[in-house]
């Protein structure tokens, strides 16, 4: 991470920054595809890779407290999130941004020296990241203290916390917003705030807030937050409500693309039609743990192996007052996480189910995955089926590619499920959501975030 001299003289590169919303459709669609970084051509390299960073983003999920921040269309890629792009500025330059529904803020990579470390599996070929150039656009504006935007970002609604050059209860502070630095579960990020023009077709959203990375670490693209608090793309928007179909991972790093869906006037009641809706649970409002405030809880009852029930204890399907426990959903994770005690009672189901076939232990040592079975003798296979049920009679029924994936070349397939080794308290989770939803596990499938009515909806659905 750069020093603090360092970063002031990144701020200087903004010095040359120049200084109602229109009539809009009720709807917004954006292309939405899989994110590509480069990925390494071993199969089994990159399933290694995709548990390791599942894992890093649960670890950072459930202790949001490590990282502080500092007061189109969908395609899928190989870096295991998907991605759309946004156009900000006049004229408009378009950026792709990840979508992640477990953040809140949205930043870009700007300016032209912007600078991101670790951001390529091969540093002889780094990609080329999209930056946004804020000389080049008429409306942007440099976000000062007292805005109440710049609260959005620190978590502070007290002005003069913020502004601590300016004389107290003056209006006329030209101090700008403290610099912010993110530190995701993968990486990190640091930068100023902006207010600038996000176009849509039909639609200019003036004055929205965004932020200007000038240094990143593994973050290869910009970030839109779709969390629940008021930095993030849908609280700005104003949306009532958003979908999208993840395309298969086996579409990865191809030009294959779904849709997002922002609807700012959805109807008050009515129901998509063949949806099953579960509630949206409300989220634990932790002293020092803001972030589990953005999450999207969702009431997970149930899991289901081959038909039978998986006995989870209800400490760690329910978040407590101090927000250990629960399940999110999350499009930012690759592989669904489960926290050791949940993990060891689904994995002992399988192995009880899947006795007659050998397990593959030297795979399971190398990808982080377990179990894995190799299957090199065998004509045929049966897998159990795998259910989640939601509260509100909800059912999700995965297609096998969303748990197993096979491991080129070794005649092997592991449950795409991650966990580590925490153990877990008496109050349930070990801090943090207990039960992360991936976006693997979400793959062809169309998924409503219904926020008028706090629910979430969802069906099977192929999304190419």
């Amino acid at each position: 991470m750069a020093s603090s001299t360092s970063f002031l003289c990144f701020l200087s590169l903004l010095s040359l920054l120049l200084p109602s919303i229109s009539p809009s459709p009720t709807s917004i669609t954006i292309p939405l595809s899989q994110f590509n970084t480069n990925p390494s051509s071993d199969l089994y390299q990159n399933l290694t890779h995709l548990a390791s960073i599942s894992l890093a983003r649960a670890h950072h999920l459930k202790n949001p407290q490590k990282a502080p921040v500092f007061t189109t269309s969908v395609s899928s890629h190989s870096y295991g999130g998907y991605s759309i792009s946004l156009s900000f500025g006049s004229p408009p330059q378009t950026i792709p941004f990840i979508v992640d529904t477990a953040s809140n803020f949205v930043w870009f990579p700007c300016t032209t020296r912007y600078i991101c470390k670790n951001c390529s599996v091969s540093d002889s070929n780094p990609p080329i990241i999209p930056s946004f150039i804020p000389k080049l656009s008429s409306s942007v504006k440099i976000l000062g203290c007292l805005n109440p935007k710049c609260g959005w970002i620190h978590n502070n609604t007290d002005s003069q916390s913020r502004c601590p050059d300016c004389e107290p209860n003056s209006r006329n502070c030209t101090q700008i917003c403290p610099p912010y630095l993110i530190l995701y579960g993968l990486g990190s990020t640091g930068g100023i705030a902006l207010v600038e023009t996000l176009n849509f077709p039909g639609r200019k959203v003036q004055d929205f807030l965004v932020g200007c990375s000038l240094f990143s670490s593994h973050q290869p693209a910009g970030i839109a937050g779709f969390g629940r608090g008021l930095s993030s793309l849908p609280t700005q928007l104003g949306v009532k409500k958003f979908s999208y179909c993840l395309l298969s991972h086996k579409f990865d790093d191809t030009k294959k693309i779904s849709s997002l869906v922002l609807d700012s006037e959805s109807d008050s009641g009515k129901k998509t039609r063949d949806l099953s809706y579960t509630p949206l649970i409300k989220n634990p409002v932790v002293p020092g743990k803001h972030a589990f405030s953005v999450y999207y809880y969702v009431g997970l009852r149930q899991i289901t192996v081959g038909g039978h029930k998986v006995k989870i204890p209800y400490k760690y399907l329910s978040p407590d007052s101090v927000g250990n426990g629960g399940t999110i959903i999350d499009s930012g994770t690759t592989f669904t996480y489960l926290s050791s005690n949940v993990f060891e009672l689904v994995i002992k189901s399988f192995t009880g189910q899947m006795k007659n076939y050998k397990r593959a232990e030297d795979v399971e040592f190398q990808t982080g995955l377990r179990p894995c079975f190799n299957f090199s003798s065998q004509n045929s296979v049966a897998f159990p089926a795998v259910r989640f049920h939601f509260k509100g009679g909800a059912e999700m029924a995965l297609p096998l590619e969303n748990y197993f994936s096979v491991v080129g070349g070794v005649d092997a397939m592991c449950l795409t499920v991650v966990t580590d080794n925490v153990v877990e308290g008496a109050s349930g989770g070990g801090g943090g959501p207990a039960i992360i939803l991936g976006n693997y596990q979400m793959q062809n499938f169309y998924v409503e975030y219904d926020l008028r009515n706090e629910r979430l909806g969802f069906r099977p659905q192929s999304c190419k």
